[in-house]
């Protein structure tokens, strides 16, 4: 099930965030960002202050789908970790539960070794966040489709039309 609009309870956003600080700080990262597939920013943590946020999230959504093409087109479902080195900043980045992308931008004070071992604790970790989340977020929706049954849908929709004459 697709989320549009991905809500994040304060507590998960809390644990995401303590998750993404553990690995910023043991691996020497410059920051790190969560984005869901659509390119919308979760959270991020570090130094994002160079960054325009909402272009970064796009692109790197469209990097990771542009990728999982290139994947189909040799037979793989998807490549699940990607990596771009320039002369002065890296960025390394891998999906998680095929949903949601993290992205680490690192420098010369770490390495690609590094940031591959740590990260591999820090994504189970959110694995078992998201998928906290994705239940509670199932299980509202379900609840939902209980409150608002076919009576009451009529009934606001009778509602709107005498208000709109």
């Amino acid at each position: 099930m697709g989320y549009e609009n991905l809500s994040i309870f304060e507590q998960d956003f809390w644990d995401i965030n303590n998750s993404l600080n553990k690995l910023l700080t043991s691996t020497n990262a410059t920051a790190l960002l969560l984005v869901d597939k659509a390119g919308q920013l979760i959270t991020s943590v570090g130094n994002i202050s160079n960054l325009d946020l909402v272009s970064f999230g796009s692109l790197a959504a469209a990097d990771f789908a542009a990728t999982s093409q290139l994947a189909m087109l040799i037979g793989e479902d998807e490549f699940t970790e990607l990596f771009h080195q320039g002369k002065q900043e890296n960025i390394y980045i891998t999906i998680i539960l095929s949903r949601i992308i993290l992205v680490v931008i690192f420098g010369k004070s770490t390495n690609l070794g590094l940031i591959r071992i740590r990260i591999k604790t820090t994504v189970s970790e959110l694995e078992k966040i998201f998928t906290n989340i994705f239940a509670k977020l199932n299980s509202s929706s379900e609840k939902m489709k209980d409150t608002f049954n076919e009576d009451f849908k009529k009934a606001a929709e009778s509602e709107l039309d005498d208000l709109f004459k």
